[in-house]
């Protein structure tokens, strides 16, 4: 006999009614949810953020983006690399005596880490040999971190480097006589050639002086004129050529060396310019070069009181930072002329004065002759450097535009199999003769 009362037994069948109900409505739920997703982290609302839990549709946002990394810097890995004497030898190129690598090229290598070297014409007999040597300081430096400059001084006419077997070319006054820009960059190209075949990678030239002192002693038929529209547009053309050939060019003598009647090589120039005179004569030539891309600049040992009544313009703050650098906008090398050359032995100490020069903005200090000249310069850089006269950030600075300038132009070490000599004198006979040349 059942004796449990009667609503119990309602509520215990509406409970099971109940159930079953919910049980459905779960079971329809579930499969929802996996015919639908929920949203990522991502999408909607992600976590957070009003009617987040609430059980209400909101509007999707846009997935943020991802932030950049920064790409990676090879110049400032390699810079963090080097050591400060290594560094510091970055700084400064010199030149060697005799006609193959010796003791004395090799210490400049290994102990004092130099950037490169400059070759002159006693450097070079012929072209078997000049490539012998350029081969073997490159091999001498094949351990060392950084390639080395490889550099002369190739402006054809009177000053030329190149071993007999190549054909001269004309001076820079004759090419600018011809008022055509298509054959200065045809010589540009085949000067950058001629480097490049020897394994070479950099070249003092062009000029930019504007030869405007019949007197100079020292520039004259270097100058592609007496104008400086005519020294722009030759002089750019023949940078642009070798620049072409993955040769650095090297634009000089800046400020201006065209109205000197003193050789720097003897002595020290006056110019008695001041800058309103400069910027319609001297520097429009230069002015040009670096809007069109000017790797280096060469500064010229020349004493210029209106700018600088103390100092010659290759030490000279007023010059180098604040005309060069400010004024002109130029963001590249800066090389100082030889410090070896009478304009800076005869006057001032010559550590000094490439003390003076880097702290004045300069990056590269020529030392073309004599080796304890060029170990008292690097002695010097290294005591300011440890002084503080010359600061670390100062330095890194410094060599980071060297560093940059050789990843730009990719030195490497590597042996040069030499240059084509018969077809570069075919070439050069070509593109003469249009020309009367």
């Amino acid at each position: 006999m059942n004796t449990q009362p009667k609503s119990r037994s309602i509520w215990k069948v509406a409970s099971l009614l109940l159930l079953a109900v919910l049980l459905i409505a779960g079971c329809s739920a579930r499969q929802g949810a996996a015919d639908h997703p929920a949203p990522s982290a991502s999408e909607g609302n992600g976590s957070g953020g009003p009617g987040a839990n609430q059980g209400e549709a909101s509007p999707s946002t846009p997935e943020a983006p991802d932030t950049p990394e920064t790409p990676p810097d090879p110049t400032a890995e390699l810079l963090a690399q080097l050591s400060t004497d290594e560094k510091i030898g970055q700084l400064v190129l010199v030149g060697m005596e005799g006609t193959k690598p010796d003791d004395v090229t090799r210490s400049l290598i290994e102990e004092y880490h130099v950037g490169g070297f400059i070759f002159y014409k006693d450097n070079i007999q012929d072209t078997t040999q000049a490539l012998e040597l350029f081969n073997g300081l490159k091999a001498a430096n094949a351990k060392q971190p950084v390639p080395l400059f490889m550099s002369v001084d190739e402006e054809g006419g009177r000053v030329s480097r190149m071993p007999g077997e190549l054909a001269k070319l004309p001076t820079a006054r004759k090419i600018g006589n011809t008022g055509s820009e298509e054959l200065a960059g045809q010589i540009g190209g085949i000067l950058g050639r001629e480097l490049a075949g020897f394994g070479l990678n950099l070249d003092f030239a062009p000029v930019l002086d504007v030869n405007s002192n019949p007197d100079n002693p020292v520039i004259g038929d270097r100058a592609f004129g007496t104008k400086p529209e005519i020294v722009s547009r030759m002089g750019i053309a023949v940078m642009k050529g070798i620049r072409e050939q993955d040769v650095i060019p090297v634009v000089k003598h800046f400020p201006g060396h065209g109205d000197t009647s003193v050789d720097s090589h003897l002595g020290l120039p006056v110019v008695e310019h001041d800058l309103a005179r400069l910027r319609k004569l001297e520097l429009v030539p230069f002015k040009q070069a670096i809007q069109e891309g000017a790797d280096v600049v060469m500064i010229a040992h020349l004493l210029m009181p209106k700018l600088d009544s103390e100092h010659p313009a290759s030490f000279s703050k007023a010059v180098i930072d604040d005309l060069l650098r400010k004024e002109l906008g130029y963001e590249g090398t800066i090389i100082s002329d030889d410090m070896t050359m009478g304009a800076i032995v005869e006057h001032y100490d010559i550590a000094d004065a490439a003390v003076q020069f880097v702290q004045a903005g300069g990056n590269i200090v020529l030392v073309g002759h004599d080796h304890e000249k060029e170990k008292q310069v690097i002695q010097a850089l290294r005591d300011a450097v440890n002084s503080g006269k010359i600061s670390a950030e100062t330095l890194d600075e410094r060599v980071y535009n060297v560093l940059k300038l050789k990843e730009k132009y990719a030195l490497i070490n590597d042996s040069a199999p030499g240059p084509d000599t018969e077809q570069l004198n075919r070439d050069i006979a070509n593109t003469l003769k249009p020309y009367g040349l």
